[in-house]
């Protein structure tokens, strides 16, 4: 307690810097995985993916990354464990930012797609393991955690194959894909609004003000995506192509109609993202904020103060600018080669993978999730068109992403402590 009544202000002046830091890191790799499929098609260059992104992630984090954080990020370990020794929570956050977000950034700098959440996760872990004990930690959670690392990318991946497929059976593998792009390119867009107005009204709309039912957020969907689904019907009608065209220019044509679709998923999965990732960085930073603030008294969720969730906007916009390009390449192009039409299905079953996890309460990653779905695509065209060895070193990062985050937040830890002592 004396820790934290000597050092408050530098104690949340150090949390925001680290915190800063980790939104960086997101910035870096996370983001890179929403736009990556994007660059990889062609359908935006690197320079507009990152200004797309900086553009919806910043609003998506600042407009509805929320007013009040758990205190301790998805409940892994247990607050009451620390209401004698605050102190050691406070300093343990500040150890946990720093070590995810130095992962992060290393990954990053390696091109490999990692998860942001288990990242903290994992250092959160190894601080309060070294601080109060194992019984500090709820090890239930981990089954699912673990879960996830098979789950989720199997569920894009088998909805990316399926949904691939359909787009080669329907138009590709056609006499004439122009007219049949013209007659199912329609029913595509419907369920491209629909599963982004979902995943945007789940995770992106409760703290705008915006408080809809399910019920009633399922009925707005369908009601936006009805309306997409017909501007975009108008819209196909009214282009003009040349009936002489051989089949590679009609293919040509009918990839820059998914171009486009793939560019309005992106803007929507940045929005979710934002939202829902920045807490990540903020979430350890609102809790030392807070303690601090209380005098040391340990909530269960925390109000954020003015200043924290543009803070980790910036933070993210800068880390995507700075160091997002390598894991953009991984995921783009290293898995798998892309056209518009294959990002735009492992694009979409992502984000329908995110709204089934929100609707059941799956652990999930959105890294993990889309790197599932690109593997989807590829298996669609059979196990050759997959790069094995990223996919090997991807699936390597992961598993020793929450050892390494916990050994690092050890060590920071006990500096702070010396530190701080």
């Amino acid at each position: 307690m004396d820790i934290i009544a000597n050092y408050g202000t530098t104690l949340v002046l150090v949390a925001a810097l680290f915190g800063f830091l980790m939104a960086w890191g997101i910035g870096a790799n996370d983001v890179a995985n929403a736009m990556g499929t994007s660059v990889g098609t062609k359908s935006l260059t690197i320079r507009q993916a990152i200004i797309i992104a900086m553009i919806f992630e910043f609003a998506g984090a600042y407009l509805a990354g929320g007013e009040v954080t758990a205190t301790i990020r998805n409940g892994i370990i247990d607050s009451n464990a620390f209401a004698a020794t605050p102190d050691l929570l406070v300093l343990g956050m500040i150890a946990s930012l720093l070590a995810a977000g130095a992962w992060l950034i290393l990954a990053s700098y390696f091109g490999w797609p990692v998860s942001t959440t288990h990242s903290i996760i994992g250092a959160i872990v190894g601080f309060a393991m070294v601080s109060v004990g194992p019984e500090a930690v709820q090890w239930s959670k981990f089954g699912g955690i673990v879960g996830s690392w098979v789950v989720t990318p199997a569920i894009s991946g088998v909805i990316a194959y399926f949904m691939f497929i359909s787009v080669q059976k329907l138009i590709f593998n056609t006499d004439d894909p122009l007219n049949n792009a013209k007659r199912y390119v329609p029913f595509y867009m419907f369920l491209t609004a629909l599963v982004i107005c979902l995943v945007t009204i789940k995770k992106g709309l409760t703290h705008v003000g915006l408080h809809l039912s399910d019920g009633e957020g399922i009925l707005l969907s369908i009601a936006i995506s009805i309306a997409v689904a017909f501007a975009g019907w108008i819209y196909i009608r009214g282009q003009q192509y040349n009936p002489q065209d051989d089949s590679k220019m009609h293919f040509a044509n009918v990839e820059k109609v998914f171009g486009i679709l793939m560019i309005i998923t992106a803007c929507a999965m940045a929005f979710a993202h934002g939202s829902n990732d920045v807490a990540n960085a903020i979430g350890p930073l609102s809790a030392v904020a807070s303690i601090v603030a209380a005098g040391g008294e340990i909530g269960g969720s925390s109000h954020i103060a003015w200043w924290i969730l543009p803070l980790g906007g910036i933070g993210i916009v800068i880390g995507l600018a700075t160091m997002g390009e390598k894991v953009m390449a991984t995921v783009g192009t290293g898995i798998t080669h892309l056209t518009p039409s294959r990002g735009f299905a492992a694009q979409l079953a992502t984000a329908a993978t995110v709204v089934i996890a929100s609707g059941t309460g799956l652990p999930i990653s959105t890294t993990q999730t889309l790197v599932g779905a690109v593997m989807g695509v590829g298996l669609a065209r059979g196990i050759a068109a997959l790069n094995l060895g990223v996919l090997r070193n991807i699936v390597v990062s992961w598993v020793i992403t929450l050892p390494a985050g916990a050994i690092l937040a050890i060590a920071i830890f006990y500096v702070l402590q010396i530190c701080f002592s």
